[in-house]
């Protein structure tokens, strides 16, 4: 019920802001969108590297979970990993998630949508897109910047659930139309992240992985983001 609720009031803030954009819009709106639009991929792109190289934290055991050797259907192990994601906050139940992606990447795609653009929506998107309205309704905001920071918002929100449809053998019609007009990424440009694990964090379009990368090689060569972060630590 909490989740309908929250759809429906981020659906509606969306619309509205919109609305506000193509009440002013012009020629401009175009490159904004686009602008949003590589900086949700670049935001997705952030996110993903930082999270795949930050260690779970100490005494969590969850690599009990992740280096379990039995069937992952077993009661055995479906009633641990209740036990140890109880004992865990949200967050580090996304920062497994991530650990775990790599060795198993179309669990991924078979996670519900709300699993994977919850945290997002109720964290970032949906207050981003509420101050967004109150500005729209309080302030001659220009229709460009509405429409740089909806496609922010949107590509935001459902980041990961583009990352879950390149894990995916069948996508709906509207993400595969988005992947011919090049706005989202193919499952053969994110196999390359895959191939290493240290490059092509970006899970979007794809457009700001040049930048990714040499941010990723820049902290690797300062000492940051080491491979022991890449599993769930004792």
């Amino acid at each position: 019920m909490l989740q309908r609720i929250v759809l429906a009031v981020f659906l509606a803030s969306l619309a509205l802001n919109a609305g506000a954009m193509i009440a002013d819009a012009s020629l401009a709106c175009v490159p904004a969108l686009l602008a949003g639009w590589y900086l949700a991929d670049f935001a997705s792109g952030l996110t993903h590297m930082l999270l795949d190289y930050r260690p779970t934290p100490a005494g969590a055991r969850l690599d009990e979970l992740y280096f379990y050797t039995g069937s992952r259907e077993s009661a055995d192990y479906l009633a641990l990993k209740r036990r140890r994601m109880a004992a865990v906050s949200p967050f580090v139940r996304l920062l497994y998630d991530f650990k775990t992606h790599h060795p198993v990447p179309m669990a991924l795609g078979r996670r519900p949508v709300w699993r994977l653009i919850g945290s997002t929506v109720l964290l970032a998107a949906l207050p981003v897109s509420l101050a967004l309205n109150v500005a729209v309704l309080a302030w001659p905001v220009p229709g460009w910047a509405t429409a740089l920071l909806l496609a922010l918002i949107l590509g935001g929100a459902f980041a990961q659930y583009f990352h879950g449809t390149l894990h995916r053998e069948r996508v709906p019609a509207i993400i595969a139309a988005m992947r011919r007009l090049g706005l989202l990424m193919t499952p053969a440009a994110h196999q390359a992240h895959h191939d290493t694990l240290q490059r092509d964090f970006a899970t979007n379009c794809g457009w700001s992985n040049p930048v990714i990368n040499r941010l990723f090689a820049a902290l690797r060569a300062r000492g940051y983001l080491k491979d022991e972060g890449l599993v769930p630590g004792a």
